[in-house]
């Protein structure tokens, strides 16, 4: 399969269950999608990002030799809003290496504004959660930035946000 082409085809839940069944557990077939999704154009990187994300969720330990390449993709002024949420989503739903936790944490914070879509706080929130179970200095102020939302949050956000909140308080 050109990975390429079928992101071009059409996007739609159906393609993306089709590149993610052709992936599968392939770290070679992986590593195409993800330089798909690094290389560009601008149109590829938005369309390769579901399927790479949902390739994560069934296979995590796929994206460990690409995660530094992944993140990076967040530094980007010109990433499309898709990029962003589903690399914080493909992040909730993996180990993330203790090398990574300070620039990460730098990074989801900063998507924790309210000026970010609700998708991508959400995600980071879980991310900055997850984290938060092995740097428990992390948890008050995670806290705090999340009852400061609460009052004009989404019910997408107050659900997350109620999770979070109870996952941040047993585990105090």
């Amino acid at each position: 399969m050109n990975i390429k082409k079928e992101l071009l085809k059409e996007y739609s839940k159906k393609q993306t269950t089709k590149i993610v069944n052709y992936v599968g557990n392939s770290p070679a077939r992986f590593k195409v999608l993800v330089q798909t999704f690094l290389a560009g154009p601008y149109r590829v990187t938005q369309r390769a990002a579901w399927p790479l994300s949902y390739c994560v969720r069934e296979h995590p330990k796929l994206v460990n030799p690409h995660l530094k390449s992944i993140l990076k993709m967040l530094d980007r002024k010109d990433a499309h809003v898709a990029v962003k949420r589903n690399i914080m989503r493909l992040l909730q739903d993996i180990e993330i290496p203790k090398q990574l936790y300070g620039t990460l944490i730098d990074r989801c914070f900063a998507s924790m504004d309210p000026k970010e879509t609700i998708a991508v706080r959400v995600f980071s929130m879980s991310v900055l959660a997850n984290i938060a179970m092995h740097e428990p200095d992390l948890k008050k102020e995670l806290k705090i930035i999340i009852e400061d939302q609460l009052p004009y949050a989404s019910a997408g956000f107050l659900s997350r946000a109620r999770k979070v909140l109870k996952q941040l308080s047993v585990n105090s």
